[in-house]
């Protein structure tokens, strides 16, 4: 199993609402490091999911459930991918990113190197780590 992250605003796909539809297309990405993440996914792998812009802060967890398929949203001509994810729960506590920068474990994250990527893969240990923070 592999672990990743997901970057969204909180004004465009809050986590309430993602746990409230229970799973959502992830669509949209047009950058082709991020784009090679998601169809790296794999079903039943974990996703932490990460408010940017205001927040930023990792505010829960979320799960693959359908890997790689062309990304409905794409325009005509392009290769995008979308994966189906499924929300998990919510975190007690948001784990911030100045949390994540004060901590050396978490210095090589691609979070804290690429802060434009919006998916991304993180270590089992380090994904456990955030988890736990955020109990």
């Amino acid at each position: 199993m592999n672990h990743w992250l997901v970057k969204q605003e909180p004004s465009k796909y809050p986590f309430s609402l993602f746990l409230k539809e229970k799973k959502t297309i992830w669509d949209g990405v047009r950058n082709y490091q991020a784009r090679n993440f998601l169809r790296a996914m794999q079903a039943g792998d974990q996703v932490l999911y990460y408010h940017s812009v205001d927040e930023k802060a990792v505010v829960g967890i979320a799960q693959v459930l359908k890997t790689a398929f062309p990304d409905p949203a794409s325009p005509k001509g392009e290769e995008w991918s979308s994966v189906l994810l499924g929300a998990t729960r919510v975190l007690s506590k948001p784990v911030t990113l100045d949390q994540l920068k004060a901590d050396k474990r978490f210095s090589e994250l691609l979070l804290l190197r690429q802060s434009r990527l919006s998916v991304m893969p993180i270590p089992p240990n380090l994904f456990s780590a955030i988890v736990k923070l955020g109990t």
